[in-house]
């Protein structure tokens, strides 16, 4: 039996809490034959606005748990367990609910009933804890006084469809939760602002939020700030990522545009170029010569230079290069040399960095922050600026540490601020998945209502490290990426923050509902801070029935719907922002991956550390197809290294113990190789894995042919 430890609850006529564990054992559920694949039930226990799951067992009637939960509980607490059935594409099913007092004795074994009738028995639950030694007269005054003082304070109501409901008179909005107005754990205090709005605030740290502080969120907050005080320990890693061994700044003070001209800015920062084979100076760029114009290219379209200069255009769509531009019709050059079509990632670099030097303006702006209030700091001079200041160079000044700024003080500022994004008192963003440390937006940002201008701050920041070429510390999912480079999203994009959900309709896809007798419709349950709401795919979509003939619309429309998570408001003002320092038309030439090694920089990638850190499977590590990956890995510049590395993981990012500590869907995941498929078959990866599926090739070259075009050719890496 597991044990617990009594803590006197704080003062001032708060009552005594304790906390207390609760072992879930197991559960008889009644049969439903409606249910084809058998329910996969886990259970929650809520009391006093906590709420604690047990994992869930997959398609069964009888399920065994034996999981501890730990909660703080009063003497007036009441426990209730409330099981449930995952649900992938619907909200999860509530297949019964029982309730119990804390003073009840050790082992119980509970009746489950239906929410809306307590006498409709549909199973029970077996639990044991270790009873509180509470005084009973106690226990029932306080309850006696709390249900007195709470009955004012919300009220319990039916919808239409039977289902129980709660309406929070303090609040003012409604829930499926009982409304918590017991004591606030210390040392939070609830406060009203002038405009009537609740929020709260503790007295230690002296920070703020606007959501309801629980044990939950307060353990979040404390991880958060452990990770913040690791931070400094990584920086030493993190001023070590680059693109191509260039640290990714730009010095403002002089270019070298071509290797014979230089860039200068004059004593009314006014631009011009300086030419030393012929020793002289010129206010036109040598580069453009009169041919270039601001009209952004055709889709697809990129310019790049030769040795000596002379601008020529690639054309993506045709795998083709020329000298003539396509916006004009004009040839840079008559009877030029061929050029030879490469998908070059360091000439879409350079590219990028030429267009950002023409946007850029002369000076400097100075932006003065405290560590302490980072964040709003930050915001406050950010959004003050003309948005095209933001362009000039960056001089950041911590007060106390003032110096001359080379880019080394940005770059920390960047990094930080990065990470104080994902604070979750912002309520801003969110993990992508459980072990998925990419960041989403949070659906639930409305709670701060200022969330639109922190979103639009937030554009133009991640606009102005990609302008400046600094990194930041935390990436965004796949899908976000190719919202900010307007490219439309695929179902297979769903794998990479939702692998559950993905191979969900991957089923729906593959086999027949009718005859799997799963009933659905055209609607999806969501669930935003314990409210749920159902939104329709289409026009009268809930009394839509999901059928073989329209079930590539459904997936269509839910895939949608899933990567999207009614967040456009908070996206539009993200771009808003972004767009107001860095057009987004400046970002056509790269794929989803490519961005993110330009936001969070690459790694020098330790061969003898990855060799450690794979394994293997019908494959041996002396396989010869084995010998052949790492001979080729070897061969590799630490770009294409980088490459296969996102091929196979769906990031350019090592965690800060390198591949020791890969992370995959459900949880640490080393890097594995397979063996899968036929000699003629192209590699294949599952990033929610870590693995590569690498067919028996016959030899060496066939190998390297095979995997080099799986990683160069296939845009975005091969996970499009």
């Amino acid at each position: 039996m597991a044990s617990s430890v009594a803590k006197p609850g704080p003062g001032n006529g708060y009552p005594m809490k304790a906390q207390l564990q609760i072992m879930v054992l197991s559960a008889k559920l009644k049969e439903n034959k409606k249910n084809w694949f058998g329910p996969s039930p886990y259970v929650e226990v809520a009391v006093d606005g906590q709420s604690k799951k047990t994992e869930k067992c997959s398609n069964t009637h009888s399920p065994k748990w034996k999981q501890p939960l730990t909660v703080i509980v009063t003497p007036f607490s009441k426990l209730i367990f409330r099981v449930w059935s995952h649900q992938t594409l619907k909200s999860d099913v509530l297949l019964g609910v029982a309730t119990l007092e804390v003073i009840s004795e050790v082992v119980q074994t509970l009746q489950l009933s239906t929410d809306r009738d307590q006498t409709d028995v549909v199973g029970d639950l077996s639990v044991c804890l270790d009873g509180m030694q509470v005084d009973p007269e106690m226990f029932a005054s306080a309850a006696e006084a709390n249900s007195q003082s709470e009955s004012a304070l919300w009220e319990q109501r039916v919808d239409q469809s039977g289902r129980l409901y709660f309406v929070d008179h303090v609040e003012k909005r409604t829930s499926w939760e009982r409304p918590d107005h017991s004591p606030l754990i210390n040392p939070w205090e609830r406060r009203v602002d002038p405009m009537g709005r609740v929020y709260f605030v503790d007295h230690i740290t002296r920070t703020t939020t606007w959501q309801r502080p629980t044990m939950e969120t307060v353990r979040n907050y404390e991880q958060w700030q452990h990770q913040r005080s690791q931070l400094q320990g990584a920086m030493q890693q993190f001023n070590q990522r680059f693109i191509f061994g260039v640290s990714g700044e730009i010095d403002d003070r002089s270019c070298q545009v071509l290797p014979f001209a230089e860039k200068r800015t004059d004593s009314n920062g006014r631009v011009y170029f300086v030419q030393h084979t012929t020793r002289t100076t010129q206010w036109e760029d040598p580069r453009t010569q009169g041919q270039l114009n601001e009209k952004p290219l055709p889709e697809g379209w990129e310019m790049r230079f030769t040795v000596d200069g002379i601008p020529y255009f690639v054309d993506h769509n045709r795998r083709a290069t020329t000298y003539i531009d396509p916006r004009t019709g004009k040839s840079s050059l008559e009877n030029g040399p061929q050029i030879t079509y490469v998908r070059d990632f360091k000439a879409k670099v350079q590219y990028f960095r030429f267009w950002c030097q023409q946007l850029s303006l002369p000076q400097h702006i100075k932006i003065t922050v405290t560590r302490k209030t980072l964040f709003e700091d930050s915001f406050q001079q950010i959004m003050s600026f003309n948005a095209q200041d933001l362009r000039r160079r960056l001089w950041i000044i911590f007060p106390g540490e003032e110096g001359l700024d080379y880019g080394g003080v940005a770059r920390e500022w960047f990094f930080l601020l990065s990470h104080e994004v994902l604070n979750p008192m912002y309520c801003l963003f969110e993990y992508a998945g459980k072990d998925n440390y990419c960041l989403q937006i949070n659906p639930a940002s409305y709670i701060n209502p200022d969330h639109l201008k922190y979103f639009k701050f937030i554009g133009r920041f991640i606009a102005m490290a990609l302008f400046h070429g600094k990194f930041i510390d935390t990436g965004f999912s796949l899908p976000f990426y190719k919202r900010m480079l307007n490219k439309p999203l695929a179902l297979k994009d769903l794998e990479s923050i939702d692998p559950e959900f993905y191979n969900s309709l991957i089923w729906i896809k593959e086999n027949n509902i009718e005859e799997c007798g799963l009933e659905m419709y055209f609607s999806v349950d969501k669930e935003i801070l314990g409210e749920i709401t159902t939104h329709e795919l289409k026009a009268d979509g809930g009394e839509v029935l999901v059928t073989e003939e329209n079930k590539e619309e459904y997936i269509r429309l839910v895939a949608e719907w899933r990567l999207s998570r009614g967040v456009e408001e908070q996206t539009q003002a993200f771009f808003e922002g972004f767009n107001e320092v860095l057009p987004q038309q400046y970002l056509q030439y790269f794929d989803a991956k490519e961005l993110e090694v330009m936001l969070c920089g690459m790694q020098d990638i330790d061969l003898a550390d990855w060799q450690r850190n794979t394994i293997y499977r019908h494959y041996a590590r002396t396989s010869k197809q084995v010998t052949w990956f790492w001979q080729l890995i070897k061969e590799m510049d630490n770009e294409k290294r980088m490459r296969l590395l996102q091929f196979v993981t769906g990031t350019c990012r090592l965690p800060v113990g390198g591949f020791a500590d890969l992370l995959g869907s459900n949880g640490p995941q080393k890097f594995c190789i397979e063996k899968v498929g036929k000699e003629n078959w192209l590699p294949r990866s599952h990033t929610c894995f870590n693995r590569l599926d690498l067919p028996p090739y016959k030899s060496y070259e066939q190998l390297k042919e095979k995997l080099m075009f799986a990683i160069e050719e296939t845009e975005g890496f091969g996970q499009e």
